[in-house]
């Protein structure tokens, strides 16, 4: 089995067939997705979802850094009141983006520290995104850390290699989305070959990052079997122990799924 730890399948690009996508994911084995979310407004409906897939799809609830300023309102204490609900895995995705959004960054910067308090408060898991950001996502992580424990995840990490180290000093995991299967992204396969086998996950971040060889299409959660492969390549280990590898981290980290208790 593997499990999809990243996918944002309550955007209108599912909408004509989402049922569909989630059957094709069971067909290639993905069977637990995590619907990430990016606007905590969007909870009822994200858990709707979940309750529709009792046994595969679970959620996240958060604000993405790039929805920060519309959302910069939500609180530590609202955040810790919606994980509560069982079939909430994860707080995020948060973080800090100078892609898209540099010109709300302290903005952002204000949103994430809350996420990460929520965390720290639930023990559930921080989903972070971090785009062109290393040196402040570092600093921050290194600083609040200091103040207690969280645990986390950098999603689709796309960074450099001292990013990845302190990610890893911190007890963090990184995941790895399509990217790593893109012939240009020599310095990323290269991170992850060199990341521990017990600190890695795969995710789709679907309907975005289309893997190779399914390029020119829509990303949907069962691709995350081509990422999965590839991993396994530049890790020197077949496909089915990366397989087994990915869906142990991810169950330890987002415990939530299945009571598991691991440490």
């Amino acid at each position: 089995m593997l499990i999809d730890t990243h996918c944002h399948l309550l955007l209108s690009d599912f909408d004509e067939d989402r049922h569909d996508v989630i059957m094709r994911a069971h067909q290639a084995n993905v069977l637990k997705m995590i619907a990430i979310a990016i606007k905590v407004k969007d909870f009822v409906t994200l858990i709707k979802l979940c309750e529709d897939y009792p046994e595969s799809i679970f959620c996240s609830i958060g604000t993405h850094p790039c929805h920060a300023h519309e959302e910069n309102e939500v609180l530590v204490d609202e955040l810790v009141c919606l994980a509560s609900h069982p079939k909430v895995v994860a707080i995020g995705e948060t973080g800090l983006d100078r892609y898209h959004n540099a010109h709300t960054i302290e903005e952002q910067k204000i949103v994430f520290l809350r996420h990460i308090e929520a965390a720290r408060i639930t023990g559930i898991p921080l989903v972070i995104h971090s785009r062109l950001a290393d040196e402040d996502m570092a600093a921050i992580l290194q600083e609040e850390m200091k103040k207690g424990s969280f645990p986390f995840v950098i999603h689709c990490f796309s960074s450099g290699q001292k990013l990845a180290d302190i990610c890893l000093e911190l007890g963090g995991y990184i995941s790895f989305t399509g990217m790593i299967t893109f012939h240009k992204y020599d310095s990323l396969r290269s991170i992850a070959k060199g990341i521990p086998m017990d600190r890695v996950l795969v995710e789709t971040d679907s309907p975005y990052i289309v893997p190779v060889p399914c390029r020119g299409k829509r990303c949907e959660p069962s691709y995350v079997v081509n990422t999965a492969k590839v991993l396994a390549k530049e890790k020197g280990v077949s496909y089915e122990y990366l397989m087994e590898k990915t869906t142990e981290n991810a169950l330890r980290l987002f415990s939530k799924i299945s009571g598991c208790t691991c440490s």
